[in-house]
């Protein structure tokens, strides 16, 4: 095993990946298993470097002073001269001396070369990717716009003019200039240098309360759906009125399970139609795109379509109702089945291919939070299918069974209004997330979240058996709105989901093509990698407005089931509770991984969720 050459906490000159330029950085950590560097620039920015890219701050001290003098051969060239006086010389009564000469042409090759490198740092960081053309994320102006790029390059014209005329009346020898077009076409080549990659190192800071928090998470969150629903079946659903419990062989049915993994099954088989676009995600650790190909709108339309032809062979939805705890124990299971299949594969699977946040090496925790990033059985990609397609759509089939078992068990023509809104409400936002499929690819359950039992019991057990919890209350708990009430809570849930549409949409835009016209108006902080942090627009009110947006909606899906008992607006309290903790988890990533512009970007707008408040 070779021997580390720098020490933590020594200071050194670190090359940004890229490029040919150095920029002084503290070393904090070695990885002994792909001998990387851990480095801290001095804006708070932390890469992963080789050996190779790191050199000693006396290194360059000693170049700098061998550049000052002139070389011996030199001094000979200069000697052998012609005494005539070349086009390039001075006239002899204002001839300067050999060291003032020297001097003024260093100074007059430390500029052209300056001039050039800014030029291809201008080439290779064009305003349409939204970078900053500073390395160090220390820009000029915080705030920046597509002009800049002109402004740089106007100015940097008379440059080229005096690059072109010192060359063409170049004093230097042959052999100098030889030696210094060698080094100059190394400089050029870093344009088209590929990235270093960087290799998952292991998990230091543990979230969700550790290995303690993530075993205990493990039970508790099964516990806690089937509590809600046992609540809902009472009479009497207050916090107090603990329900009785079942007997065991009453959760399992196995006709429930088989329509389950017909369900899931189904849904995995439209997911593989080749309908829709093929779009390519966010770069991974080693530069990789995988693809994606969105269609879960058209997943949508061919459920609806099953649906209608079951209906109109009469086949009873409200089969989901009566067995709802067991479709609730069903999927349960086999998340469970699944996350133990997920955790198996991941020990296989290439250090590059782990997820950022779940490689510990504490196995309850990697279990929990997942420990492969993108896991994938040829092209069909478990995790992103499971994001949206049979727990998001199975919660508005569930919605529906609920609206069909109320008119049924309340002998109605039509279902009430408080169902209605409900329904409607949340079809509103199923749809929305469905047509909008392309933009999960930017959050943090893809980016940076591993495919374990939280996202796997999340997305097939808590979305569609919580989330669904207002209807399945109404059922047994019917409540009268009047018509000025459903009003106010459709203004309500529209100004919400007004504020969460407009920010996503402004956010992903942004992302995507930050040099569309449309977007002019938008100003951003550079970053050290590449990205901008708007701070006009929704961005700029408070740093998570989509959340904002969401709390909203969620206020707005409880309210029509009256205030007699708390546990429909348990899905409002948790959602706060929810997204108060992601925001955590945002602001210490975001910390990380912007530095200083993050800092700069609080100060401009210092509320997080809650404009004032919070």
């Amino acid at each position: 095993m070779p021997s580390r050459k720098f020490a933590d906490g020594e200071v050194v000159m670190g090359r940004w990946p890229g490029s040919v330029l150095y920029y002084e950085v503290q070393v904090t950590s070695y990885d002994d298993v792909a001998h990387l560097y851990t480095v801290k620039y001095k804006d708070g920015t932390e890469l992963a470097l080789k050996e190779s890219d790191i050199r000693s701050q006396s290194s360059f001290k000693h170049r700098k002073s061998q550049s000052s003098s002139s070389s011996p051969s030199r001094r000979s060239s200069s000697r052998s001269r012609s005494r005539s006086r070349s086009p390039g010389r001075p006239a002899k009564g204002r001839r300067r001396s050999a060291s003032q000469s020297r001097e003024h042409k260093d100074d007059k090759k430390k500029t052209i070369q300056e001039t050039s490198l800014a030029l291809a740092v201008l080439v290779l960081f064009k305003p349409s990717e939204n970078n900053t053309k500073r390395y160090n994320g220390e820009p000029e102006s915080t705030e920046k716009n597509d002009t800049s790029c002109i402004i740089l390059e106007q100015k940097l014209k008379p440059d080229l003019e005096i690059k072109r005329v010192l060359e063409q009346y170049s004093l230097r020898s042959r052999k100098d200039d030889k030696k210094t077009e060698e080094i100059f076409s190394e400089k050029k080549t870093f344009v088209a240098v590929k990235p270093i990659e960087k290799v998952p190192s292991k998990t230091k800071e543990l979230e969700f309360g550790g290995r303690i928090g993530t075993f205990m998470l493990i039970f508790l969150l099964p516990a806690t759906v089937f509590y809600l629903l046992l609540m809902c079946k009472q009479d009497d659903p207050s916090l107090l009125n603990f329900p009785p419990l079942p007997a065991l062989e009453s959760l399992w049915e196995w006709r429930v399970f088989g329509i389950f993994l017909l369900w899931f099954f189904l849904q995995a088989v439209f997911y593989l139609l080749p309908i829709g676009k093929v779009v390519e995600g966010l770069p991974l650790s080693n530069g990789r795109k995988l693809q994606y190909r969105i269609n879960g709108f058209y997943a949508f339309i061919l459920t609806a379509a099953a649906i209608g032809v079951l209906l109109y062979f009469q086949f009873e939805l409200h089969y989901l109702y009566d067995h709802f705890m067991q479709f609730a124990v069903s999927a349960a299971a086999f998340s469970l089945a699944l996350s133990i299949y997920l955790y198996v594969r991941s020990l296989k699977a290439p250090e590059e291919e782990l997820a950022p946040g779940g490689n510990s090496g504490y196995f309850i925790y990697d279990f929990f939070t997942g420990h492969e990033l993108n896991p994938r059985i040829g092209s069909f990609d478990l995790k992103y299918f499971c994001e949206l397609r049979p727990g998001l759509i199975g919660w508005v089939i569930i919605n529906l069974a609920m609206l069909l078992a109320e008119m049924k068990i309340h002998n109605l023509s039509m279902p009430s209004l408080a169902m209605i809104l409900v329904n409607s409400f949340q079809l509103l936002y199923v749809v929305d997330a469905l047509w909008n499929e392309e933009a999960v690819l930017t959050t943090m359950d893809i980016t940076h979240d591993g495919f374990g039992f939280m996202l796997a019991f999340g997305d097939l057990v808590w979305v569609p058996f919580v989330y669904s919890l207002q209807a399945f209350y109404l059922v047994g708990h019917p409540t009268t709105v009047t018509w000025p009430a459903a009003a106010a809570i459709t203004v309500l849930n529209c100004v919400g989901y007004y504020i969460f549409r407009s920010a996503n949409s402004q956010k992903n835009n942004f992302r995507r093509n930050p040099a569309d016209p449309k977007l002019a108006n938008l100003k951003f902080i550079p970053t050290a990698t590449g990205k901008g942090l708007l701070v006009t627009g929704w961005w700029g009110f408070v740093r998570h407005p989509n959340y904002l947006g969401d709390i909203i909606m969620a206020l707005a899906w409880s309210l029509p089931c009256g205030f007699n008992h708390i546990l429909p607006y348990f899905y409002v309290i948790y959602f706060i509770c929810l997204l108060v903790h992601r925001e955590a988890r945002d602001e210490h990533h975001c910390k990380q991984k912007y530095g200083l512009a993050w800092e700069r970007y609080c100060q401009r707008v210092p509320y997080r969720i809650f404009p004032y408040i919070y």
